[in-house]
Formats: C-alpha cells, sequence, structure tokens
C-alpha cells in the first residue's frame, strides 16, 4: 500500500483533477448503484484531501518579493 501512495503524491494537481471528473461522471450517471456512490465518494474525498494538501505545501512554498526586493514566505 505504500507503494500506491508514493505514486498519488506524485502525481500532478491536474491529474487528481481529471481523475474526479470521471468520479463525478460515475456518480452522475443514472444507473449507479448505492454501494458504488459510496465508494466513488470516499474515492473523491480522499482526491480532495491530496489535492488541499498539494495546495498546502505549495503555499508553504511561495515567497513573496516587497518593494525593497527582499524575499519572504507567503
Amino acid at each position: 500500500m505504500a507503494k500506491a501512495e508514493n505514486e498519488t503524491k506524485e502525481r500532478s494537481l491536474n491529474d487528481i483533477f481529471g481523475e474526479l471528473e470521471e468520479v463525478i461522471k460515475g456518480l452522475e450517471a443514472e444507473d449507479v448503484s448505492l454501494e458504488d456512490s459510496f465508494r466513488l465518494y470516499h474515492s473523491g474525498i480522499d482526491m480532495l484531501r491530496k489535492c488541499s494538501d498539494k495546495v498546502d505545501k505549495i503555499e508553504k512554498e511561495m515567497l513573496v518579493l516587497d518593494e525593497e526586493g527582499e524575499t519572504h514566505e507567503f
């Protein structure tokens, strides 16, 4: 399972957003079973958490340039 987690960390936000679109399409399908909808929902929530973690990490790494040309953390 650790290998799957490492692969997830390496995926870009765009890749995860694309997968989220597929999850949404699955949830919107007319013939989706209750079990499948719960599975898709939980999968989507996990993806959203990973996206949020990635965005938080990127925000922490960003630097802001002030008027004097010095950089500061965002």
